[in-house]
This record gives C-alpha cells, structure tokens and sequence, in this order.
C-alpha cells in the first residue's frame, strides 16, 4: 500500500504523522512545492519511529511528482487559507489552479488512485477533482463532514461532561459555517438521543458552536486548525485501506440522493477499499431536508465561479 500526501502544510504533516503512526502504508510520499519542507518533515517524522514503535517507510519530495508513481490514495490539502480582503472568488481562482494542477500531476504516475480532498473551499475543490481526473466516481471523496461531524461529537460531549466515545453525531451539507448541518435528531450517547440528557437551547447551542467550529479555532490560534482536519484525513484513509465499511459524512457526487445532482456535498457514506462504496439514507424530515437543498444551492453557487476561471 503505496499513500501521497500533497501538501506538508501544518495539516498535510498531521495528516501524514497520523497515517505513518498507524502504519497504513508501506509507503508514504509527502509532497509540497516549497523547498525541503516535505523531506525535513519526514526527516522530523522517521526520528519519531523508533519512540513510537511504527515502521512506515517515509518520503520527503520538493515538487518531483515522479515519487508518487503508483499510489493507492492521494490525499490532496494543497492551497492557500483566505486571507483578509479575499473574495471568494479570489480564493477559489488560486486553489482551483493548484488542486487542478496537483490532480493532473498526480494521475501522470498513477492510474487509478482513490483521492481525498482536504484543500479549501472543500465542496467545490471535490467538484473540480471529479471534473478534472475522470476517475469513478467513488474514488473522489472530500473530507470536510468528517471533521465536521468530529467537532459535533466534540461540543456534545463538553456539553454533557461524558466520555467523547460514546457519542455519536453526524454533520452534513456544505463544509461551511451556514451551509454544514448538524443533525441533532439522529446524534445518540451511547444509543440514547441526546436529547434526553439535553435542553432543546443546549442542543441548539452545541449546533451554532460546530458550524462556527472552524471559525473559532481561527481566531484563537491566528491561523486554521490542523491536529483536528489531519486526524480527519487520517481517519477517513483508515477507512479506505483497512477496508471497514464504516459510515462516515464525506463529500460526494450525487446523482438524484438526497434530492440533489451534479455537485458534490456530504452526505453518509460507507467507506471501503474502492473509496466509498454507497450512500446511507438517513431520510430526513421535512426540515432537514429544505436545509439540506438550501446547502446545496450555496454551494452551486460557489461552484458556478469554476466556470469564469481559465483553468
């Protein structure tokens, strides 16, 4: 099992110190188009294997895509964070050039990879990569209700003061602070729905602390959160290789579920060896469901920029 990492950023080096611990490959690639960044990390990281006990074979590329030949899974976190002043349209103008680029790259050395997509905006660089690669479907996945649904599970947790491994919650929709949607009707403490043990304004309040989840991390730290987003990647490829069936929230290509078509947005699936594998219906009220749509048409309208850019 051959895993790429492109991009050795704070969460592309999470991301891959997760996969190397759990020894998920026999090897792992780490790529980032500034100088020596990617081969000190893994320098950094193979000086960790013998005091914890991994024996991944680790590899530090500066921009030499010829490293990544016949990779099973690539997961892609490459692109700029916006910054103050940035339009959207801005943002999505250099990451899409960039994830574009990376994806291309990437299938010049491997066939038919399963490919993860971290890099932001989430739901729309998910959208090109499918557009862009032209592998199966399936095989294009995007991270964000993963890490979403773990910061729902982590607020529900503080908020009833419970082990966090008894809890289990979902988040779908768009990979934004207006368009995720946490579904508290479905979220259980060990099989129980929590909105037993809390108020309807508690439960509330657990829902606007995770949409903003992202946001508030930003602010106390000066800069997007990493430990979080690379043990979601991390996670998400354990899935695949390991081959669980595990349902978790992933951003996907729906052809009519969900009521929705031609976009990719987070919805359960099950993952295995050959990406995700199926759909899981959760069959949402009524008010879900128009949240659901209201999602979506954000995140359409994010994606239409795609189509005034030169790529």
């Amino acid at each position: 099992m051959k895993i790429t990492v492109v991009g050795a950023g704070a969460v592309g080096a999470t991301c891959a110190d997760n996969i190397a611990r759990k020894e998920l490959a026999d090897e792992l690639v780490l790529l980032d188009i500034k100088e020596g960044i990617a081969e000190g990390k893994t320098l950094d990281m193979f000086q960790t294997a013998s005091l914890l006990g991994f024996d991944t074979k680790l590899v530090g590329s500066t921009n030499d895509y010829s490293k990544t030949a016949n990779s099973d899974v690539v997961v892609i976190t490459s692109g700029l964070p916006r910054k103050p002043g940035m339009t959207r349209e801005e943002l999505i103008g250099v990451n899409a050039g960039i994830v574009k680029s990376v994806v291309e790259n990437i299938l010049k050395f491997s066939k038919n990879p399963i490919i993860v997509i971290i890099s932001n905006p989430m739901d729309t660089m998910t959208y090109l990569a499918k557009s862009v690669a032209g592998l199966d479907k399936h095989r294009i996945i995007g991270m964000g209700g993963t890490l979403d649904s773990a910061r729902f599970k982590c607020y529900l947790a503080k908020a009833m003061d419970v082990s966090i491994n008894d809890i289990h919650g979902t988040v779908i929709g768009g990979h934004g602070d207006t368009t995720m949607i946490p579904l508290k009707r479905l979220a259980t403490y060990n099989g129980v729905p929590v909105s037993q043990f809390l108020s309807a304004e508690t439960l509330d309040k657990v829902a606007a602390d995770t949409m903003v989840g992202g946001a508030t991390l930003t602010g106390l730290l000066g800069t997007s959160a990493w430990y979080a987003p690379g043990a979601a990647g991390a996670a998400l490829v354990e899935a695949i290789v390991r081959d669980e069936k595990k349902i978790m929230a992933c951003c996907v290509s729906l052809d009519g579920e969900y009521g929705q078509s031609d976009i990719c947005l987070g919805v359960p699936v099950v993952l295995g060896k050959n990406g995700w594998e199926k759909i899981v219906d959760y069959q949402l009220t009524d008010d879900e469901q128009a949240a659901f749509n209201k999602s979506a048409d954000a995140v359409r309208n994010m994606n239409s920029v795609l189509s005034t850019l030169s790529l």
